[in-house]
């Protein structure tokens, strides 16, 4: 199984060495007709090939003027270029310093106008302020000259001030009125030598067991508990233990 298996691979290894080799063999043998082949053409003889080479030299002259008049181009370029690019900085830091300028003028121009509007806003205030004060003083000086008339003919100033005086008069007379009703349905209502109270009445006297009348209590009279409230529900009453002797 195995051992035959590796011995044909060992056969097959050894015949592809030896095809290896013979193609190797041929490869490497210069005698070989089939390994190269004949280029097309003649060669040159050495007047030729000065004169190829002298043509070459001359190209090569040629590419190389033009080649140092490029460079020449090439600086003089580049120190335009440097001197315009120099200047387009200067110019752009000179453009961002005036637009820095305009924004800033701008700026104060807004908080100016802001200003001036709240000026006028606060002077249009004081203009109707002052109108109206103008007016009152104004209807006040005309009111005065009148109250000053009425008081010299022996008048009250003003006909409103008639109507607060004899408003108060008839207040004074009503609160006088109705304070003697009171007191007088007080006096009906009260018997003689008692005050009038809301209280609930309670026990001024006990009765003792040995007479068996009553018996005022005097000063020291006992006060009466109140009613228990809502609360006494969450109260429980005590439980009493039996006591273990």
């Amino acid at each position: 199984g195995r051992a035959a298996r590796v011995k044909m691979l060992e056969e097959q290894l050894e015949k592809e060495s030896k095809v290896t080799l013979e193609l190797s063999d041929k490869l490497e043998n210069p005698g070989n007709a089939e390994r190269w082949r004949p280029l097309d053409g003649a060669d040159l003889d050495l007047e030729q090939l000065v004169a190829k080479i002298k043509v070459l030299e001359d190209r090569l002259d040629q590419k190389r003027e033009a080649l140092l008049e490029k460079e020449l181009i090439l600086e003089e370029v580049t120190s335009l270029t440097d001197k315009l690019r120099t200047q387009a900085v200067s110019k752009r830091d000179a453009a961002k310093v005036l637009a820095d300028q305009l924004n800033e003028l701008h700026g104060r121009i807004r908080e100016v106008t802001k200003k001036m509007l709240a000026s006028v806003s606060e002077l249009s205030m004081y203009q109707a302020t002052a109108l109206r004060l103008q007016q009152e003083k104004m209807h006040r000086e005309k009111a005065l000259e009148e109250a000053t008339w009425r008081f010299e003919h022996g008048e009250a100033p003003s006909e409103e001030a008639v109507k607060d005086l004899s408003r108060q008069d008839r207040k004074k007379i009503m609160l006088a009125e109705l304070a003697l009703q009171r007191q007088e349905e007080a006096l009906l209502e009260q018997p003689a030598g008692m005050l009038k109270t809301a209280a609930e009445p309670r026990p001024t006297a006990y009765i003792p067991d040995e007479l068996g009348i009553p018996r005022p209590y005097g000063n020291a009279a006992p006060f009466k508990p109140s009613d228990l409230g809502a609360s006494m529900r969450h109260i429980r009453p005590p439980q009493i233990k039996p006591i273990e002797i």
